[in-house]
């Protein structure tokens, strides 16, 4: 070979070799090494693909569909009360959130409704007392979207609790605030804070359950767990309140047609309860819970079942695993059955002596009331609104 033969590129030389020019040498080389290319990285997605989901680590479950259709789901107080108006709790929200309104303030007008009507005794204005004749009540809220939540417990002279928690959300970097912190944290926003929450009727029963309770007062603790409740429960049946308003509560939970979720849970608490006592409705997990992709729920009955195992929680993270809304409460109530051990908290059945209600929606529009005992729940779709039966997890009353 001569020397510059050498010397040439290697396209060249080897194209000259197998009788190709160089250009169509360097196509042909390259157009190879694509296809190869092409081929690796191919099999290398396949391999991805196939490859269990616990190689990469698992994603939340997304319920979300693109497109839903509108609810609101509550306690049966949401569709009764309408403070003198011509909406119930229910309507109201459902109203303003097919008129494109924020959920969570489409939710707390409703509950407004409730708490600022002075015949319902167990939320807002005329909710029952403490056992100082004074009346304090607990709220919380929480905004799927933008992943807020916020509360206030033993407020005192605030009527809508509600809007107490929502500022909490939106204007400060907490969760809850409580006692005489809530309430100068209100008047500081302009909410107008008066003497006392009490009406005519609720300070009447509370006058007359002072009288019959306070020589119980020295009793065992368990003797007189039971005698108060008799006495509460007897007082309340002759002022013609509700037996349910013991408890009292009411919850309620939208959705919007572009699936954004809110709710909000707001109480007097426990009628006659010791000053200070917070149940669940402002504890987030147990008196409400919602994850914008999964579900909402939220509660009312015995706080303290509640709390000791954060059932909202649960039950919305049971739907997250899949679970249809009713089974989800459910199983939250049976975990409630099996934890209530305390003879004081048995009825002579050996089951529990108390209500405890779960209203729950998930992402897709399912919705479902469950409940310890037969009661009801409430309802509002493109259909009206609704006051249906809950699934009850056990057959009779609980006083039974």
């Amino acid at each position: 070979m001569p020397a510059r033969w050498y010397t040439q590129p290697l396209s060249r030389r080897v194209g000259a070799w197998i009788g190709l020019p160089p250009a169509a040498f360097r196509e042909c080389v390259m157009s190879r090494i694509n296809r190869r290319q092409f081929v690796q990285t191919g099999a290398a997605v396949a391999v991805a693909a196939a490859a269990p989901k616990s190689v990469f680590g698992q994603a939340p479950t997304v319920m979300t569909p693109k497109s839903v259709k509108p609810l609101v789901v509550a306690s049966a107080n949401g569709n009764r009360f309408k403070n003198g108006g011509t909406q119930t709790a229910v309507e109201k929200a459902f109203a303003m959130i097919t008129s494109g309104a924020d959920v969570l303030d489409a939710v707390i007008a409703g509950v407004n409704i409730v708490e600022l009507d002075p015949l319902d005794t167990s939320v807002g204005f005329g909710g029952l007392p403490n056992a100082d004749g004074v009346v304090q009540l607990d709220s919380c809220c929480m905004h799927g979207p933008k992943k807020r939540a916020g509360g206030v417990a033993e407020i005192e002279g605030v009527k809508t609790p509600s809007l107490v928690g929502k500022a909490v959300a939106d204007l400060t970097d907490h969760h809850l605030i409580v006692g005489q912190g809530a309430q100068e944290f209100a008047r500081n926003l302009g909410f107008e804070v008066v003497p006392d929450l009490n009406t005519d009727t609720s300070r009447k029963a509370w006058l007359e359950w002072k009288r019959r309770t306070d020589p119980l007062h020295y009793l065992t603790p368990a003797d007189r767990a039971l005698e108060v409740k008799k006495i509460s429960l007897a007082v309340m049946r002759e002022f013609g309140f509700d037996p349910a308003h013991y408890y009292g509560t009411i919850n309620c939970d939208g959705l919007s047609p572009k699936g954004e979720i809110c709710g909000v849970t707001t109480t007097s608490g426990l009628a006659w309860k010791i000053p200070g006592r917070t149940g669940d409705s402002p504890i987030l997990g147990a008196g409400l819970y919602l994850d914008n992709e999964v579900g909402a729920a939220g509660s009312t009955g015995r706080g303290e079942a509640n709390l000791y195992n954060l059932c909202s929680y649960l039950i919305v993270e049971n739907m997250r695993r899949g679970m249809h809304p009713k089974d989800a409460g459910l199983d939250a109530l049976k975990r409630i059955q099996s934890n209530t051990i305390e003879k004081r908290l048995l009825n002579d059945r050996g089951l529990p002596n108390f209500s405890i209600n779960f209203y729950i929606l998930n992402a897709k529009g399912e919705h479902a009331g469950v409940g310890m005992y037969a009661a009801t729940y409430a309802v509002c779709t493109e259909n009206g609104a609704q006051t249906l039966p809950v699934e009850p997890l056990l057959q009779g009353r609980a006083d039974q």
